[in-house]
Order: C-alpha cells, then sequence, then structure tokens
C-alpha cells in the first residue's frame, strides 16, 4: 500500500490533501499537534510539536511521499533532517510569492526569485524552504507554488467575502474591475493534483493556480450564487485609498483587489500545472460551495479580510 505522510494534515489544505490520498487508497499519516482540528477519516494521527527535536521519532519505515506545508524554516530542515533519505518523492506546498517581480503577466517558473534576506517574511521563508528541499531531496522534489487557495473553509476569507457580502443584500462597495483578475483555486482541486503528482512522481518547481479570471467575472459569479437583490458600487482606486480602503486582504480591506504595479501576480502562467494533470472545477461550482460554507459559518460572523458592514457604509457615506 502506499504510504503518504503529512506534515500538517489538521488544517485547511492539509486535510484536504490527506482526504484525498485516503480516497485513492493510500495509508496517510498526519504529523501534527492536533490543535488546527481532526484528521480527515482514514488517516492517522501522529501527535507531536515539531519544535521538539524528537517530533519525529514514531515515524518509522520509508515513505512514497512525504507532503511539507509549513513554511517555518525550523520546521522544514529538521524535517528534512529527519526523513529525507526516507521519502521516495518529497513535495513542498510553495506559493507563488516567491517571485521577485509581481508586474509581469503569464510568467513561468523559470522567473527570479526574491532573495531571502528575512526568514520572518513569508515570500523569504518560502524561496529559503525550496531552497533547502532541493539540496537535501534534488530531483526528488516537487515545489508546489500555489496560488490564490479558495474554497470552503478558507481561513483568510478573502474569497469568501464576496458571495457572503452580496448573500447580505444591499449596496455592496466593489473596486473599479477593469483590467484586473483573479487566479484562484479550489482546495480541493489544488489537494487532488497535489496527491495525484506525488503518485506520478512529478517534480521541479510547478505554479500550481486555478485559471486566470476577470475580477468582474469573479464578482458576477459572487452575487449570482448569492441570487439576492443589490446594487453594486464602484469606486476608483484613488478614492478607496483615500477613504483607507486597504488592498487584497486584512481588515478595512477589499479582498481580491490588487494595486496596478501587482496586475502579475494573479496571472502567472498554468501551462506547467496543466500539463502535469492539474484539473479545475468551474468557478461556479466553487462560488456556491463557499458560499454554503459561508453560510455555515454564519454571515454576520466577525472576518479576517474584507469590510464591516459600517466600514462599508461609512466609505460609501463620504
Amino acid at each position: 500500500m502506499r504510504r503518504v505522510l503529512i506534515l500538517g494534515g489538521t488544517a485547511w489544505l492539509g486535510r484536504a490533501i490527506a482526504r484525498a490520498a485516503v480516497a485513492r487508497g493510500a495509508e496517510v499519516t498526519c504529523l501534527a499537534r492536533g490543535e488546527g482540528g481532526g484528521v480527515s477519516p482514514g488517516s492517522r494521527l501522529v501527535r507531536a510539536d515539531r519544535r521538539d527535536p524528537r517530533a519525529y521519532d514514531a515515524l518509522d519505515g520509508d515513505w512514497d511521499d512525504v507532503v511539507e506545508v509549513s513554511w517555518d524554516p525550523g520546521f522544514v530542515a529538521s524535517a528534512l533532517d529527519a526523513l529525507a533519505r526516507r521519502a521516495a518523492h518529497w513535495t513542498l506546498v510553495s506559493s507563488v510569492s516567491v517571485y521577485a517581480r509581481a508586474d509581469v503577466p503569464f510568467a513561468d517558473e523559470t522567473a527570479d526569485l526574491v532573495e531571502p534576506t528575512d526568514l520572518d517574511q513569508y515570500a523569504d521563508a518560502k524561496v529559503h524552504a525550496e531552497r533547502l528541499t532541493t539540496a537535501r531531496v534534488g530531483d526528488r522534489a516537487l515545489l508546489a507554488r500555489a496560488g490564490l487557495i479558495v474554497g470552503p473553509g478558507d481561513p483568510t476569507d478573502r474569497f469568501g467575502y464576496w458571495p457572503a457580502r452580496f448573500a447580505r443584500g444591499g449596496r455592496v462597495l466593489t473596486p473599479r474591475t477593469a483590467d484586473r483578475s483573479v487566479q484562484g483555486i479550489d482546495v480541493d482541486d489544488l489537494a487532488d493534483w497535489i496527491e495525484r503528482a506525488g503518485r506520478n512522481g512529478i517534480t521541479g518547481p510547478v505554479n500550481a493556480v486555478g485559471e486566470e479570471l476577470p475580477l468582474a467575472a469573479v464578482l458576477t459569479s459572487a452575487r449570482d450564487a448569492a441570487g439576492t437583490e443589490s446594487e453594486t458600487v464602484a469606486l476608483d482606486d484613488d478614492t478607496l485609498l483615500a477613504r483607507g480602503v486597504q488592498h487584497w486582504m486584512g481588515p478595512r480591506s477589499l479582498p481580491l483587489w490588487l494595486p496596478p504595479e501587482a496586475h502579475g501576480f494573479s496571472r502567472r502562467s498554468d501551462a506547467a500545472f496543466v500539463a502535469s494533470g492539474g484539473r479545475r472545477r468551474p468557478l461556479s461550482e466553487t462560488m456556491r460551495r463557499t458560499l454554503d460554507d459561508e453560510r455555515a459559518r454564519g454571515l454576520d460572523r466577525a472576518r479576517r479580510a474584507g469590510l464591516t458592514l459600517d466600514e462599508e457604509a461609512e466609505v460609501l457615506g463620504r
């Protein structure tokens, strides 16, 4: 039986990878503290704190694939020290944030990377993790450079903000959408590809990204999924920034809205992903799944990204 080890596996993407591997008959072990939630049914949890030098002692035998989801430099290094020689294939979940430039549309995996100088920064730490992994695992390593991950369970609240906001109705504030794109990949599509790539021995860097779509089409899909009457009010960039609205994510933001100079960030080449078997479901399906999850979690809950209704009214009312 194929043996898969996921370093993590109790949180969002890791759990989805475990679910995909179990569905294909693998013996799946997840090494984690177990604080992010339970493991997917059919997989085994080994509880361990990866800050402990003995964290990997309970893992025996060899592995057909080891999947690393962390960007913590210490975790990445200690896992490689303990397990690299016992892994036939090693998957590092990296990010398209590793690229030095965000202003070049359709750049592929050969584009220049950030030079890691501050490992407390996400992009720097991911580049460092890639270099550590390549140095230790060599041609057995897949560097899965994930783009924007979306779908049910998203802890960042970026994508889900929009169907949830349209579902609440009323006047909906949006940015101007001309020449703006979104490249989200459904978490289960990404997980399925990671499982399949490990099984098929895919290696090297791959931009694991969604289809490039106009931001306008994504907002329309969110409104259609919600099925509520709403008036869309689009403000230009200068007005939004002057009124204290932030780009992309986080508090007081309009999620998925990027500055013009970052127009290449959501337009990465997906050629290697598609060639290696990457599949993506229709946007409408992901949007429905996301909205169902948002309703289950509560449309009025506090969120990690977006505007509150009061903040939105303040911006619109000025």
